[in-house]
C-alpha cells in the first residue's frame, strides 16, 4: 500500500487508457501490453523493484515430465474435482458469452459455447497428465477482447502457440516472474473492470420480470454470502470429503450456478412473469 506501489499501478492505468484512447491501430490494440511495459520500467528504473537472482538458476530449456508425481487415486478429491470442473464449465459459459458481447456484439452461438467447454475440459485433463492445476478460461481475457476488438480465433491460435514455446523454457517463466505485483495488479484493475462491465452488458438484455429477479437475487445473494462468510460450511466437518465441499461452496460461483439453474428449473413461469 506505499507510494511506489501506487504509482507503478496508476502509471500502468494510465498509460493503457492513453493508448487505447489517443492512438489507432496496433498501439491501440496493444495499449494494456503497453502499460505493463511502463509500469515494468518505472518500477525497475524507478523504484529497483525487479528482481533478476532467480533467472540466473533457471534452465533455459526443460520439457514436461507425465505422471512426474505418481498416479494415486483420491475418490473424495476426484469427486471434489468433478465438481470444481462444473464450476469451471459454469464460468467457460460465461467467459464466451461476455467475449461475444463484447467483442462482436451478439449473443454466443451453441456451437461456441460447446466447443469452448470441449477444448476447457481436454485441457484440464493434459494438465492433469504432466501434475500441473486444471486449467480454466481466464476472464481477465473477455476484458482485453472487450478493449480490443480482437476475437479471432487466427490470433489465439498463434498466442497459444507462442505460451506453448514459453513454458518449455524455465528461463522466460523466470523472467516473467520478476514483474512486480503492483504493475500487473493495474492491468488486472482495466481488464477486470471491463470483465464487469461486459457482465452488465449482457445483464441489460434480460428481461427483468418478477421470476428473473427472484433467481438473480438468491442466487447472487447465496454465492456472495457463502463466499464471504466461509464459517457457514463449518457443520460438514473436517473429512476430505467435507473439506472439499466446504472449499467448493466457499468459491461463490458454485452455490450460484446451481441454485440459479434449480430455481430456473422449478419456479412456474405463470403468475410471475409481469
Amino acid at each position: 500500500g506505499g507510494g511506489a506501489n501506487w504509482t507503478m499501478a496508476f502509471t500502468v492505468i494510465i498509460v493503457t487508457l492513453a493508448v487505447k484512447f489517443f492512438f489507432k491501430g496496433f498501439l491501440s490494440a496493444a495499449a494494456v501490453l503497453i502499460g505493463l511495459i511502463a509500469g515494468y520500467l518505472v518500477a525497475h528504473f524507478g523504484f529497483g523493484l525487479v528482481d533478476f537472482s532467480k533467472v540466473g538458476f533457471a534452465a533455459n530449456f526443460g520439457m514436461p515430465v507425465p505422471f512426474k508425481f505418481g498416479w494415486d487415486i483420491n475418490w473424495a478429491i476426484v469427486i471434489g474435482m468433478c465438481l470444481m470442473a462444473f464450476v469451471s464449465a459454469v464460468e467457460t459459459v460465461g467467459d464466451v458469452s461476455g467475449i461475444t458481447k463484447g467483442g462482436a456484439g451478439r449473443e454466443a452461438t451453441t456451437e461456441e459455447i460447446q466447443g469452448a467447454t470441449f477444448a476447457d475440459g481436454l485441457g484440464t485433463a493434459i494438465a492433469g497428465v504432466f501434475g500441473a492445476l486444471p486449467n480454466t478460461s481466464f476472464s481477465q481475457n473477455v476484458g482485453l477482447v472487450a478493449m480490443t476488438g480482437i476475437m479471432s480465433r487466427h490470433v489465439v491460435t498463434i498466442g497459444a502457440i507462442f505460451l506453448v514455446l514459453c513454458g518449455l523454457s524455465p528461463k522466460i517463466a523466470a523472467y516473467v516472474n520478476t514483474i512486480p505485483y503492483p504493475v500487473l495488479g493495474g492491468g488486472v484493475i482495466v481488464m477486470f473492470g471491463m470483465v464487469a462491465a461486459a457482465g452488465i452488458n449482457m445483464l441489460s438484455d434480460v428481461h427483468w420480470n418478477k421470476r428473473n429477479m427472484i433467481i438473480f437475487a438468491v442466487s447472487l445473494t447465496f454465492g456472495i454470502g457463502l463466499q464471504q462468510v466461509p464459517d457457514a460450511m463449518r457443520f460438514l466437518g473436517e473429512s476430505d470429503a467435507g473439506k472439499t465441499v466446504s472449499m467448493l461452496l466457499g468459491t461463490g460461483l458454485l452455490p450460484a450456478a446451481i441454485i440459479a439453474i434449480v430455481l430456473n428449473l422449478i419456479l412456474p413461469h405463470e403468475g410471475l412473469e409481469d
